[in-house]
């Protein structure tokens, strides 16, 4: 298991640097770098591990969905509040107005998808149509307001890459490595937690979550120390985004699954109360300061716990 999170970590940041380094030379901005390539760099290992999970015999589904809500938590609560303690996060206008109703709305929107604990390769196929169409009116209402408020001392120094072509061969590798990551990551998470007596449920939320969420951490203390908000909120606005409408979409398209009741009962709305204390926390002092830190970081401190009892 150590080793495919090390895999995950490392392929995940290569990803990201590739991926970035082609946004900067299309003259995309920091927030929309950060709702979408950096968001979908890394959320690359949930994807990788949410498929590769699904292929299970037995409790793929939940390995699946755990994950996905686990990583949703540890995005906002445990990275959110790592990085607020850091350094309080300013949030734009148009994330409170725009992007964090929609982070809210998509989340809601798998509460009538997975009421009847199954999700079909229809509802997948839609989950994914929603998230294409979501991905391309975010870029194109972005970029409009960048060329309207751009500034010329905006630079992406801290994840620039020399060329092109070692664009591209970041993005290879990365791709590459994340699915030999994630099969490691998943097989060894589960190997121990069945070990230590956990269920699937249980592994996606804490073990597989927080492994797949690295990148994440990783990517957003970076932006914090360099003072990169939009990086930083982008990411983790973006990430949930991604795993709620591409993981559980592009899981379910290639092979419809189930899963267990405390699932879609319990853990779904403790996603949907960490989101909302997020948003309120935001909207309050229209930035993540230490004190929501700390809120934040206490949470899924109290989270784990009440996983783990």
């Amino acid at each position: 298991m150590a080793g495919g999170l090390v895999i995950l970590w490392k392929c995940a940041e290569f990803l990201v640097a590739g991926a970035v380094g082609l946004a900067e030379r299309l003259g995309i901005s920091h927030l929309v770098v950060g709702l979408t390539v950096v968001a979908m760099g890394t959320s690359a290992p949930e994807v990788a591990a949410s498929i590769t999970a699904v292929f299970r015999e037995t409790g793929g589904g939940d390995l699946a969905i755990g994950n996905v809500y686990g990583s949703n938590i540890a995005n906002l609560a445990l990275v959110g509040g790592l990085c607020a303690l850091i350094r309080p996060i300013k949030v734009r206008r148009s994330v409170l107005r725009r992007e964090m109703p929609v982070m809210m709305l998509v989340a809601l929107l798998l509460r009538p998808v997975l009421s009847n604990l199954s999700l079909s390769r229809l509802e997948g196929v839609g989950l994914l149509v929603i998230f294409a169409a979501l991905i391309w009116l975010t870029v194109q209402t972005a970029r409009k307001e960048e060329q309207k408020n751009k500034s010329s001392e905006e630079q992406l120094g801290v994840f620039t890459v020399s060329s092109m072509k070692k664009c591209i061969l970041f993005v290879v590798i990365g791709l590459a490595g994340l699915a030999l990551g994630a099969k490691m990551t998943v097989e060894g998470a589960v190997f121990v937690g069945r070990q230590i007596g956990l269920s699937e449920a249980v592994i996606g939320l804490t073990i597989i979550a927080v492994g797949t969420s690295l990148p994440e951490l990783a990517t957003c203390l970076v932006a914090a120390i360099k003072g990169q908000d939009d990086i930083s909120i982008g990411n983790l606005v973006g990430s949930n985004i991604f795993n709620t409408l591409l993981v559980v979409g592009a899981a379910g398209t290639i092979r419809p699954f189930e899963i267990v009741e405390r699932l879609a009962r319990v853990d779904y709305w403790i996603m949907i109360s960490v989101s909302g204390v997020f948003i309120a926390i935001a909207l309050i002092g229209k930035q993540i300061g230490r004190i929501g830190g700390v809120i934040l970081f206490a949470g899924y401190a109290a989270y784990i716990v009440y996983l783990l009892s």
